[in-house]
This record gives structure tokens, C-alpha cells and sequence, in this order.
């Protein structure tokens, strides 16, 4: 449902986001347009500061919102925020960037990418991730969100998104894909639910190097070395 700004800042102020909002009230004094969508208890506030921005790839990521954000809320971290701001952002040179509940995305990388919609998926998982500072290695925090964007992702072949082959020059910590990769194996062949485990450990900050050796019966090196061996997943 689309909104006037002046209703709008009305809504944030009443609501469990306006802290976060303060950040964003610059982007929407500027914006073309400002909406805002309810579903089943969820709220995503959009906000565009481009012009022309394709209306069809709107209504994919938003889509794509409805969709995931809810099932990660349920599986990962049900105190997660019930709503979340989306900023397509010109001035933005990155792809997208996750602080608190708001997600700023490039209208530049979806021009060149406009399949790419399970950015949306990675980047709502950062937001159920909520983990505290000094919880964990940041390799984790990316890996997570990268295996949970290949498990839940929407349309990862539309963007011609996959896992990489495992090469011997990788290391566990190279975040993103590589580690994704990893923990993906160690769900499917080693022990349904770790990872799970993985993402609560880091948010209560009860993370250390001892999880692996508790959780699998390794630690992390001697997990390595056994995928490094048999990577087939």
C-alpha cells in the first residue's frame, strides 16, 4: 500500500523500528517513492531513490521478503525484528549492505543483475542473524548467510548463482561461498542441525573454537581436512 511520506514517519515512530528509521529519514525526504507492506505480522518499508527502477524486479524482491524472511524468523531466531526498511540506494556503490533492520541495495548492480534477487535472501538472514559484537569470527557470520541464501534461495539459477567447486588453494575462513560450501557439507554428511547450532552459538556469544569439537567431534581443522578429501556434496 503506498503512503505519503508525513503518514509514514508517523507509522516508523510508533513502531519497534524507529530507532533504525532515524537512519533512513534522509533516504526518504529524497525518495520517488516510499511504501509500506504488511503480511501475516511482518512489515517491509520500501524506499526508492531511483528513478525508472523496474517495477516487476520490486515486486520480486518483495516478494522474495515475504517469503523468506518469515521462514528464516522461524527457523533461526523468532525474536528477530518484525520489520524491516529496503533503501535502493543510486549512491550506494556496493551490492547491498545490512545495518540493523535496513538493507540498502544498488539499482546499479540489479541493472546488470536483475535475477539476482536472492541478495534479498542473504541480506534479511544478516538481520535474524543479530549478532552481538565480539561474537564470532565475521567468516562465519558471511558463511552462514551464503548457505542459508543456497538452502532457502528463491531463484539462484535465474542468477546464476551456485556454490564453487572446491579447490585446494581454499581455506574454511574465506567466507561467503567457499565457507557456505563447507557448512553445507558438514549439514548433509557430518551432522543435521549444526549450523543451527552454529548461528545460536554466535548470537548468544557462546562461540568458540571448542563448538566444533562439542558439536562434531572435530574441530574445525580436522573437519577441513576430511571435506578437503571427499568435497562432494
Amino acid at each position: 500500500m503506498k503512503v505519503v511520506l508525513l503518514g509514514m514517519l508517523v507509522l516508523i515512530c510508533l513502531n519497534s523500528s524507529a530507532q533504525n528509521w532515524e537512519h533512513a529519514r534522509d533516504d526518504a525526504q529524497v525518495a520517488v517513492e516510499v511504501d509500506t507492506m504488511h503480511k501475516k505480522g511482518f512489515t517491509l518499508i520500501w524506499i526508492n531513490k531511483e528513478k525508472g527502477f523496474d517495477t516487476r524486479l520490486k515486486q520480486r524482491l518483495i516478494d522474495t521478503y515475504f517469503l523468506n524472511y518469515p521462514k528464516l524468523v522461524k527457523k533461526y531466531n523468532k525474536k528477530s525484528r518484525r520489520s524491516v526498511t529496503f533503501v535502493i540506494d543510486p549512491d550506494y556503490d556496493g551490492v547491498a549492505a545490512t545495518a540493523g533492520g535496513i538493507v540498502r541495495y544498488s539499482p546499479k548492480w540489479f541493472a546488470k543483475n536483475p535475477g539476482d534477487i536472492d541478495v534479498v535472501t542473504h541480506e534479511v538472514m544478516h538481520i535474524v542473524q543479530g549478532y552481538p559484537n565480539g561474537s564470532g569470527p565475521w567468516w562465519i557470520t558471511e558463511g552462514i548467510a551464503d548457505y542459508v541464501r543456497f538452502v532457502d534461495g528463491v531463484d539462484n539459477a535465474g542468477a546464476n548463482w551456485r556454490l564453487p567447486d572446491f579447490k585446494e588453494t581454499q581455506q574454511y575462513t574465506d567466507a561467503y561461498r567457499i565457507t557456505a560450501r563447507f557448512f553445507y557439507w558438514m549439514e548433509t554428511k557430518v551432522r543435521k542441525g549444526v549450523i543451527q547450532k552454529l548461528d545460536l552459538a554466535m548470537r548468544t556469544k557462546t562461540y568458540s573454537d571448542d563448538f566444533w569439537k562439542r558439536e562434531t567431534g572435530s574441530t574445525v581443522d580436522e573437519l577441513w581436512m576430511r571435506y578437503a578429501k571427499n568435497p562432494a556434496i
